[in-house]
């Protein structure tokens, strides 16, 4: 089979197969053996773990996957892969492919069923997503997926940097404060829109989600949170007074006599507060709801 990681070896197996990049699937494939190797190193796939790859295109980092770990679940939406994809399941037999909407995937009922095990095996998930999906599938990953141990993804640079933004700059917002509640997010490498083929319009990062294992809020508090979040960022040149009062439905002048007492100063924007100040303020207005007061 043809280098896949060169853009030579793209053209040629797109020729030959009849294949034509789709701009609705996000279809930019990865060419740069150094970015592909440097992301799979970044992962510390062990030899016993299983490993996700959404949208594995034509094969170039299913290929280095499938060297690292104990099996590869390949998850595509797009059919017309599945005659290149085919070959590579010949040359290595970890390698399992799935055709279907990501979003529409118990990722781990297959990954129980390829394993053969009662229990979902630890896996991570490494992969170069669609960008216009970029958020439903980070948050799929973070509610669906208990037993990920991390997820390596590609994705625009302008979202890495909103993800990884410090309150108070302009890329903070509801998705920075989301994610931080569900995971550690790190910057692995910044990549070049040269490294792909057809070439891009933006730049990319790579990052890395490390799942928190004890979250400090209850499920129901975490539905509150969701929409008080939500809130404050449709309302980002309110002030933290106006916003808390006017979502939980208290008085202002006793919700400023709360913040008060909890360090959170009332004439705050929603970008001055950190994750720990939301959940502080969940924590707290949450229960005063519920007692009554």
């Amino acid at each position: 089979m043809l280098d896949i990681a060169t853009p030579s070896g793209v053209r040629h197996i797109m020729q030959h197969y009849g294949i034509k990049p789709k701009k609705t699937l996000g279809q930019n494939f990865l060419v740069d053996k150094n970015i592909i190797k440097r992301i799979v190193e970044s992962t510390g796939l062990q030899a016993d773990q299983w490993v996700v790859e959404i949208g594995p295109g034509l094969g170039a980092m299913t290929k280095e996957l499938a060297e690292h770990a104990a099996g590869v679940l390949a998850i595509d939406i797009d059919h017309t892969l599945e005659p290149v994809l085919s070959e590579l399941t010949t040359e290595y037999n970890n390698i399992n492919l799935f055709f279907q909407d990501i979003l529409k995937v118990d990722i781990e009922q297959q990954l129980c069923a390829l394993s053969a095990a009662e229990e979902c095996p630890p896996y991570q998930v490494c992969a170069n997503i669609p960008y216009h999906i970029t958020s439903p599938i980070i948050f799929k990953l973070f509610k669906e997926c208990t037993h990920m141990q991390a997820a390596t993804l590609m994705i625009q640079k302008e979202v890495s940097e909103r993800l990884l933004a410090q309150p108070g700059t302009r890329d903070y917002g509801r998705l920075t404060v989301t994610s931080a509640y569900y995971a550690d997010i790190h910057l692995v490498t910044k990549v070049s829109r040269n490294c792909f083929y057809p070439r891009p319009e933006v730049d990319s990062a790579v990052i890395k989600l490390l799942p928190r294992r004890s979250l400090i809020l209850t499920p129901e508090q975490e539905a509150v949170l969701d929409g008080l979040i939500r809130e404050a960022f449709q309302k980002r040149r309110k002030t933290i007074l106006n916003i808390v009062s006017s979502y939980f439905g208290i008085d202002k002048k006793v919700t400023e006599a709360k913040l008060q007492e909890l360090g959170i100063a009332k004439n705050l924007r929603p970008e001055n507060l950190a994750l720990q100040d939301y959940a502080k303020l969940v924590d707290a207005f949450s229960s005063w709801e519920a007692n009554g007061q």
